[in-house]
């Protein structure tokens, strides 16, 4: 067998599709094998490789084994001569491996290859190829010199940047994305270190390969998509903690005791600096918003008090400092939690969801106000009158967040408009367009751009030899391309051809619900997906969090009425608390031992179902499982209130599964 492709998989189901794809259209004409090794996601991707590509070698593995350990498992089972270790975030052409198969025969001193990688908007990335980390190498990098002078031979030898990017280098160190290897070489140097969880594997294996006797090679004769960041956030500590280490591990295991010591000292500086930097950012971010909406909201109802004693009683000091000090803030807080629990202080807000905050939060103030005795119940009013306050002022926040920095905060007000233009053939162009109405964002397509050189059919607004004018004349804003209609050799020139301009590049594959891309090397690709709202999105658990809360204070108030309707009366007093404190939910699946094997989002045990809205001799084992499924897959608020209004008189009932 001529080559044994190796995929670690964790959690880019998408990704992974897209990756198959390419790697079974460039097989053709060689004997391969292909494995993918899942770190147990829990992203469906293991269903979706036996469903689609049964011909795949799959492992899944039950815990996250890390790269290296992963990527062993399959080198072990592998019959190939040559082994190449892929990223699941990437794109083959059609020609990668039949070229670099010719190349590593016709070079018997090279044990490794990598090729030209570009990231999801076309632009080269550097890590392609590099240098070892040397004490050196790695003071001029964390100290950003080689960003300053990328093209010095001094300074530039991370990413060898003074090396041309378009000509065949030898080279140290090949990145894990795409690394081709001999068997024969990897039974001498051995395989990958386990003890590299992930990151500095590939980096250790090239230079092993080089102690060898062995050369690695950048070969850029072939170009790939790499989606780079998919799995991690590269600003994130984790990142910076376990990126560093495995260099601390690189060093112990390769460098003199000196040396040692010297790149050890530079790797503690550099974890330092970057997770304080790191941390002191993501504080700044996550902190600004909350505390902007507290400063405003606090100054607003100190000017709503003001003005509501001047025009009611004529005169100030009508209220006590109390409720400055104390009811004030106490207001604020269950604002602030509503807002939390409604997805308000994400990176990405849409519009509707700081009106639904801020009236949910009034309205659970306004609940406890009825509770209070009257010593305690200040104005009603003023609560009104501050809940508009809250509501401009959390608005007009998010606007202004928005419009300063784009980059880290994005207020959606209405949805997004695109004006996309779709390269494929009519029937998968028209697939794929019915997709994007199904997402997030409202598409204005521009047109169908033919795939082919041969002579355009009607109904086309160009083909895709004439793409640069078609951007420019119709002013589109992002390429979606056919994978079943164009190859990707296609897409990758096409991409390459574009470089410079603003549009952004996505890929739909054949027969697939999802169509992916990737902004750029630092961002997590754009994902439209069919819009299914699972019960497993943060938003949704927070809102039904939220649901659950604002119930049981209802359900507290009316006890007294509804007592002589429930038909456990002591454990729906129970059950009121039990929820509030959040050690049950009012709704929740039925039948936990159906659901065992389903692999549904986690939920608390539930007083009710979506099986308390059929009647008892319907509920079998089937229907559980179908209600169950639907309930995860597409969840609103509303059907929870209609399980609850139905299910009433079981509002006693012990939660399922306790």
């Amino acid at each position: 067998m001529e080559l044994s492709i190796i995929i670690v998989n964790y959690n880019v189901r998408f990704f992974l599709e897209q990756c198959l794809n390419s790697v079974f259209n460039a097989s053709s004409g060689l004997t391969c094998e292909v494995f993918v090794v899942d770190n147990n996601s829990v992203d469906g991707s293991c269903q979706m490789v036996r469903e689609k590509f049964p011909s795949v070698n799959l492992i899944c593995n039950k815990v996250n084994l890390g790269f290296a350990r992963a990527n062993n498992i399959a080198i072990k089972k592998a019959g190939g001569d040559h082994i190449l270790l892929l990223n699941p975030d990437t794109i083959v052409e059609e020609n990668t491996f039949v070229s670099c198969l010719d190349f590593m025969k016709k070079h018997p001193e090279a044990g490794s290859l990598g090729v030209r990688m570009i990231d999801g908007k076309g632009n080269f990335l550097p890590e392609s190829k590099r240098s070892l980390p040397t004490p050196a190498v790695a003071f001029y990098k964390i100290f950003g010199l080689s960003r300053l002078f990328p093209r010095s031979k001094r300074f530039g030898r991370y990413h060898l940047g003074f090396l041309d990017n378009d000509k065949i280098h030898e080279v140290e160190v090949l990145p894990g994305a795409f690394m081709w290897i001999r068997k024969s070489v990897l039974e001498k140097t051995g395989y990958l270190d386990e003890s590299f969880f992930m990151y500095g594997e590939d980096i250790d294996l090239s230079y092993r390969i080089i102690q060898a006797g062995y050369k690695n090679y950048y070969y850029p004769e072939t170009t790939i998509i790499h989606y780079k960041g998919e799995s991690t956030k590269k600003s994130s500590v984790n990142y910076v903690i376990v990126f560093y280490n495995a260099m601390r591990i690189f060093a112990r295991k390769h460098f003199s005791g000196k040396n040692a010591r010297m790149y050890n000292s530079l790797i503690n500086i550099a974890i330092y600096l970057r997770a304080a930097f790191s941390l002191s950012r993501r504080l700044l971010l996550g902190a600004i918003t909350p505390l902007l909406d507290i400063f405003f909201i606090y100054a607003g109802f100190f000017i709503i008090r003001t003005f509501w004693e001047r025009f009611k009683f004529q005169q100030s000091g009508s209220y006590p400092d109390e409720f400055l000090y104390i009811v004030v803030p106490a207001y604020i807080f269950v604002w602030i939690i509503s807002l939390f629990l409604n997805g308000c202080y994400e990176g990405h807000v849409r519009v509707i969801q700081v009106p639904r905050g801020v009236f949910t939060g009034a309205l659970i103030i306004l609940i406890i106000y009825a509770l209070l005795p009257e010593s305690m119940r200040f104005s009603r009013a003023i609560i009104l009158i501050g809940t508009l306050w809250v509501l401009v002022s959390t608005i007009s926040i998010r606007y202004l967040l928005s419009l300063i920095s784009k980059s880290s905060f994005k207020f959606e007000i209405k949805k997004t408009r695109k004006r996309i233009a779709i390269i494929g053939r009519r029937k998968e162009g028209e697939r794929v367009f019915s997709i994007l109405n199904q997402t997030h964002i409202i598409p204005e397509l521009a047109g169908l751009v033919y795939p082919g050189e041969e002579e355009i059919k009607a109904g086309y607004i160009g083909s895709v030899e004439q793409i640069n004018d078609i951007i420019k004349i119709n002013r589109v804003e992002e390429l979606i391309f056919c994978a079943k209609d164009i190859s990707s050799q296609a897409i990758i020139r096409t991409m390459l051809k574009c470089t410079g301009t603003d549009v952004e590049f996505k890929i739909a594959p054949p027969e697939s619900l999802s169509i992916i891309g990737s902004s750029s090397i630092n961002t997590a690709g754009e994902l439209y997906v069919l819009n299914f709202n699972s019960i497993g999105k943060s938003l949704n658990k927070r809102k039904k969090r939220l649901f659950d809360i604002l119930v049981s204070l209802i359900l507290l108030i009316l006890s007294p009425v509804l007592i002589f309707r429930v038909n456990n009366k002591g454990r729906f007093i129970l059950n009121i608390f039990l929820v509030f404190w959040g050690a049950a939910s009012w709704v929740g699946y039925s039948g936990q031992a159906y659901i065992a094997s389903l692999n549904l989002p986690g939920l608390r045990k539930g007083v009710l179902s979506p099986a308390d809205t059929l009647k008892k001799n319907k509920a079998d084992k089937d229907v559980i499982i179908k209600l169950n499924m639907l309930y995860a897959k597409d969840y609103k608020v509303l059907n929870d209130l209609n399980i609850i209004i139905k299910g009433i008189r079981e509002l006693g009932r012990t939660p399922d599964g306790e």
